[in-house]
Protein backbone atom coordinates (compact mmCIF):
# COMPACT_ATOMS: atom_id res chain seq x y z
CA UNK A 1 0.00 0.00 0.00
CA UNK A 2 1.71 3.23 -0.98
CA UNK A 3 0.70 6.88 0.06
CA UNK A 4 0.92 10.45 -1.13
CA UNK A 5 2.28 12.66 0.91
CA UNK A 6 -0.55 14.89 1.95
CA UNK A 7 -2.05 11.35 3.68
CA UNK A 8 1.17 10.91 4.84
CA UNK A 9 1.59 14.67 6.76
CA UNK A 10 -1.81 13.91 7.49
CA UNK A 11 -0.80 10.60 9.52
CA UNK A 12 2.17 12.45 11.12
CA UNK A 13 0.10 15.38 12.29
CA UNK A 14 -2.47 12.94 14.04
CA UNK A 15 0.28 11.28 15.87
CA UNK A 16 1.49 14.54 16.99
CA UNK A 17 -2.01 15.65 17.97
CA UNK A 18 -2.13 12.48 19.72
CA UNK A 19 0.97 12.34 21.66
CA UNK A 20 0.16 16.03 22.87
CA UNK A 21 -3.46 15.55 23.76
CA UNK A 22 -2.08 12.21 26.02
CA UNK A 23 -4.74 11.18 28.17
CA UNK A 24 -7.64 13.82 26.75
CA UNK A 25 -7.41 11.88 23.74
CA UNK A 26 -8.72 12.73 19.74
CA UNK A 27 -12.09 13.41 20.48
CA UNK A 28 -12.86 17.05 20.62
CA UNK A 29 -9.51 18.08 19.67
CA UNK A 30 -8.75 20.48 16.34
CA UNK A 31 -6.10 21.54 14.84
CA UNK A 32 -5.38 25.09 16.87
CA UNK A 33 -5.70 23.58 20.38
CA UNK A 34 -4.61 21.13 22.62
CA UNK A 35 -4.83 20.44 25.92
CA UNK A 36 -1.71 20.12 27.85
CA UNK A 37 -1.13 17.04 30.44
CA UNK A 38 -2.52 19.68 33.13
CA UNK A 39 -5.80 19.93 30.97
CA UNK A 40 -5.41 23.66 30.30
CA UNK A 41 -5.79 24.26 26.39
CA UNK A 42 -3.30 26.06 24.43
CA UNK A 43 -3.21 26.99 21.22
CA UNK A 44 -1.52 24.57 18.45
CA UNK A 45 0.49 25.97 15.48
CA UNK A 46 0.74 22.95 12.58
CA UNK A 47 2.48 23.29 9.12
CA UNK A 48 -1.02 24.46 7.98
CA UNK A 49 -0.37 27.52 9.09
CA UNK A 50 2.97 27.94 8.68
CA UNK A 51 1.56 27.23 4.66
CA UNK A 52 -0.60 29.57 4.83
CA UNK A 53 2.21 32.29 6.22
CA UNK A 54 3.93 33.74 2.79
CA UNK A 55 7.67 32.69 2.58
CA UNK A 56 10.17 34.94 3.59
CA UNK A 57 7.86 36.45 6.34
CA UNK A 58 7.04 35.94 10.06
CA UNK A 59 4.04 34.30 11.62
CA UNK A 60 3.54 35.26 14.97
CA UNK A 61 1.84 33.03 17.45
CA UNK A 62 0.25 33.50 20.66
CA UNK A 63 2.98 33.12 24.04
CA UNK A 64 2.47 29.43 25.07
CA UNK A 65 1.47 27.89 22.23
CA UNK A 66 2.69 24.67 20.55
CA UNK A 67 4.37 24.19 17.95
CA UNK A 68 4.68 20.45 16.08
CA UNK A 69 7.57 19.24 14.21
CA UNK A 70 6.49 19.42 11.42
CA UNK A 71 5.72 23.09 11.64
CA UNK A 72 9.15 23.96 12.04
CA UNK A 73 10.64 21.64 9.27
CA UNK A 74 7.87 23.78 7.06
CA UNK A 75 9.40 27.33 8.71
CA UNK A 76 12.60 26.64 8.19
CA UNK A 77 12.20 25.46 4.67
CA UNK A 78 9.97 28.29 3.37
CA UNK A 79 12.22 30.82 5.50
CA UNK A 80 8.63 31.75 8.16
CA UNK A 81 10.21 33.28 11.21
CA UNK A 82 8.12 31.80 14.05
CA UNK A 83 7.39 34.57 16.47
CA UNK A 84 5.81 34.12 20.06
CA UNK A 85 3.33 37.59 20.35
CA UNK A 86 3.81 39.61 23.69
CA UNK A 87 1.58 39.32 26.16
CA UNK A 88 -0.47 42.34 27.88
CA UNK A 89 1.72 42.45 30.56
CA UNK A 90 4.62 42.64 28.53
CA UNK A 91 3.09 45.71 26.15
CA UNK A 92 2.03 47.56 29.34
CA UNK A 93 5.20 47.05 31.36
CA UNK A 94 7.11 48.33 28.18
CA UNK A 95 4.78 51.47 28.09
CA UNK A 96 4.63 51.77 31.67
CA UNK A 97 8.94 52.10 31.97
CA UNK A 98 8.97 55.11 28.96
CA UNK A 99 6.57 56.85 31.03
CA UNK A 100 8.13 56.74 34.65
CA UNK A 101 11.58 57.09 32.90
CA UNK A 102 12.75 53.54 34.27
CA UNK A 103 15.06 51.65 32.28
CA UNK A 104 13.21 48.48 30.88
CA UNK A 105 15.32 45.06 30.89
CA UNK A 106 13.41 42.50 28.65
CA UNK A 107 13.78 39.27 30.68
CA UNK A 108 13.17 35.83 28.77
CA UNK A 109 14.51 32.71 29.76
CA UNK A 110 13.32 28.78 28.92
CA UNK A 111 12.33 25.69 31.18
CA UNK A 112 16.25 25.58 31.82
CA UNK A 113 16.49 28.98 33.37
CA UNK A 114 13.15 29.86 34.24
CA UNK A 115 13.82 29.24 38.18
CA UNK A 116 16.74 32.17 37.84
CA UNK A 117 14.31 34.11 36.01
CA UNK A 118 12.07 34.59 38.22
CA UNK A 119 14.54 35.44 40.94
CA UNK A 120 16.05 37.67 38.40
CA UNK A 121 12.87 39.67 38.13
CA UNK A 122 13.16 40.10 41.41
CA UNK A 123 16.18 41.20 41.74
CA UNK A 124 16.23 43.68 39.00
CA UNK A 125 13.16 45.19 40.19
CA UNK A 126 14.83 45.78 43.74
CA UNK A 127 17.84 47.71 41.50
CA UNK A 128 15.36 49.58 40.31
CA UNK A 129 14.76 48.69 36.43
CA UNK A 130 11.37 47.95 34.55
CA UNK A 131 11.35 44.19 33.69
CA UNK A 132 9.37 43.22 30.98
CA UNK A 133 8.88 38.99 30.93
CA UNK A 134 9.33 37.69 27.93
CA UNK A 135 8.29 34.14 29.14
CA UNK A 136 8.53 31.58 29.53
CA UNK A 137 5.83 30.87 32.20
CA UNK A 138 6.52 27.36 33.98
CA UNK A 139 9.07 24.72 33.82
CA UNK A 140 7.43 23.09 30.55
CA UNK A 141 9.58 22.16 28.12
CA UNK A 142 10.21 25.01 25.36
CA UNK A 143 12.47 26.17 22.54
CA UNK A 144 15.07 28.59 23.68
CA UNK A 145 15.37 30.42 20.29
CA UNK A 146 11.84 31.54 20.97
CA UNK A 147 12.51 33.43 23.95
CA UNK A 148 15.67 34.67 22.67
CA UNK A 149 13.86 36.20 19.64
CA UNK A 150 11.50 37.65 22.17
CA UNK A 151 14.16 39.86 24.21
CA UNK A 152 17.04 40.66 21.48
CA UNK A 153 13.59 41.87 19.28
CA UNK A 154 13.12 44.35 21.96
CA UNK A 155 16.39 45.58 22.62
CA UNK A 156 16.60 45.77 18.45
CA UNK A 157 14.19 47.81 18.10
CA UNK A 158 14.75 50.29 21.17
CA UNK A 159 11.77 49.22 23.29
CA UNK A 160 13.76 47.60 26.29
CA UNK A 161 17.09 49.55 27.26
CA UNK A 162 18.78 46.03 27.60
CA UNK A 163 18.37 42.26 27.55
CA UNK A 164 18.67 39.16 29.66
CA UNK A 165 18.04 35.47 28.48
CA UNK A 166 18.43 32.60 30.55
CA UNK A 167 18.99 28.96 29.62
CA UNK A 168 20.51 25.48 30.41
CA UNK A 169 24.22 26.99 29.50
CA UNK A 170 23.53 30.24 27.92
CA UNK A 171 25.16 29.40 25.05
CA UNK A 172 21.85 28.75 22.36
CA UNK A 173 20.44 32.06 23.68
CA UNK A 174 23.12 33.76 22.82
CA UNK A 175 23.94 32.26 19.19
CA UNK A 176 20.22 32.93 18.73
CA UNK A 177 20.15 36.72 19.87
CA UNK A 178 22.89 37.69 18.04
CA UNK A 179 21.22 36.98 14.78
CA UNK A 180 18.79 39.78 15.42
CA UNK A 181 20.35 43.25 14.02
CA UNK A 182 21.76 45.47 16.32
CA UNK A 183 22.03 42.97 19.08
CA UNK A 184 25.03 41.97 20.69
CA UNK A 185 24.96 39.24 23.06
CA UNK A 186 27.36 37.99 25.43
CA UNK A 187 27.02 34.83 27.39
CA UNK A 188 28.89 35.74 30.66
CA UNK A 189 30.07 33.00 33.46
CA UNK A 190 32.05 35.47 35.89
CA UNK A 191 32.28 39.15 36.99
CA UNK A 192 35.26 39.33 34.54
CA UNK A 193 33.80 38.31 31.35
CA UNK A 194 30.80 40.70 32.76
CA UNK A 195 32.56 43.52 33.06
CA UNK A 196 34.50 43.17 29.25
CA UNK A 197 31.34 42.24 27.77
CA UNK A 198 30.41 45.79 28.42
CA UNK A 199 33.47 47.46 28.58
CA UNK A 200 35.42 45.86 25.05
CA UNK A 201 32.10 45.09 23.29
CA UNK A 202 29.45 47.11 24.32
CA UNK A 203 27.32 43.86 24.74
CA UNK A 204 23.35 44.97 25.21
CA UNK A 205 22.32 41.55 25.43
CA UNK A 206 23.77 39.09 28.68
CA UNK A 207 23.02 35.35 28.29
CA UNK A 208 23.35 33.16 31.47
CA UNK A 209 23.41 29.55 32.13
CA UNK A 210 21.00 28.79 34.69
CA UNK A 211 22.49 25.22 35.12
CA UNK A 212 25.80 26.33 35.19
CA UNK A 213 26.10 29.12 38.17
CA UNK A 214 24.40 30.06 41.20
CA UNK A 215 21.81 32.61 42.30
CA UNK A 216 24.23 34.64 44.08
CA UNK A 217 26.87 34.51 41.28
CA UNK A 218 23.93 35.66 39.17
CA UNK A 219 22.95 38.59 40.50
CA UNK A 220 26.55 39.66 40.64
CA UNK A 221 26.77 39.11 37.03
CA UNK A 222 23.67 41.03 36.09
CA UNK A 223 24.45 43.86 38.22
CA UNK A 224 28.62 44.53 37.47
CA UNK A 225 26.90 44.29 33.35
CA UNK A 226 24.03 46.37 33.96
CA UNK A 227 26.66 48.94 35.90
CA UNK A 228 29.57 48.79 33.89
CA UNK A 229 29.79 51.42 31.08
CA UNK A 230 30.94 50.89 27.43
CA UNK A 231 34.89 52.14 26.93
CA UNK A 232 34.54 53.91 23.71
CA UNK A 233 37.83 54.53 22.12
CA UNK A 234 39.78 51.83 20.41
CA UNK A 235 36.78 49.80 21.44
CA UNK A 236 34.19 51.78 19.83
CA UNK A 237 36.36 51.12 16.32
CA UNK A 238 36.23 47.44 16.83
CA UNK A 239 32.45 47.44 17.55
CA UNK A 240 31.86 49.39 14.79
CA UNK A 241 33.94 46.62 12.60
CA UNK A 242 31.65 44.14 13.91
CA UNK A 243 28.19 45.63 13.09
CA UNK A 244 30.18 46.48 9.59
CA UNK A 245 29.88 43.03 9.25
CA UNK A 246 26.41 42.41 9.87
CA UNK A 247 25.72 45.16 7.48
CA UNK A 248 28.01 43.48 4.59
CA UNK A 249 24.98 40.01 4.99
CA UNK A 250 22.21 42.47 5.29
CA UNK A 251 22.94 43.79 1.99
CA UNK A 252 22.76 40.91 0.41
Amino acid sequence: MSFDEQTIREMVRRVVLRTLGMELGMEGLTSSTVASPSRERRPLITEREVEATPEGSELRYPAGSLITPLAREVALRRQVTLSPEPTAVQAGLASASSATGQRAIALGADHGGFAMKEMLKGYLQQLGYAVIDCGTSSTESVDYPDFAYAVARLVSEGRAWRGIIVDGAGIGSCMAANKVPGVRAAMCYDLSTAVNSREHNDANVLTLGGRLIGDNLAQAIVKTWLETSFGGGRHQRRVNKIMEIEKRFLRK
